[in-house]
């Protein structure tokens, strides 16, 4: 139940400290932890006021063997209904 747990640390991280998680897409395995691609509705209700489509974020985080958060960054933001790239 590895990836469960570290899913949920990563997304109790994201909850508490970036924005709410919409959806985890990706979580591997390194030497030296995990890497995770998180994606995050940014800007919520400013979107839904303007009537505007939501932005989606894409960040990186990377985890040690502990399975906790040691650094995440913002890969790229887009519109919810653009095609995403994979990277």
């Amino acid at each position: 139940m590895k990836i469960k747990e570290i899913m949920g640390n990563v997304t109790e991280f994201f909850n508490e400290n970036v924005a709410p998680v919409h959806k985890i897409t990706s979580v591997e395995t390194r030497e030296e932890g995990w890497r995770v691609i998180v994606e995050v509705i940014e800007e919520k209700e400013y979107m839904k006021k303007y009537a505007k489509d939501e932005m989606l974020g894409t960040y990186e985080a990377l985890l040690d063997q502990d399975k906790e958060v040691t650094s995440f960054k913002r890969l790229e933001v887009r519109y919810r209904s653009a095609i995403g790239q994979e990277m």
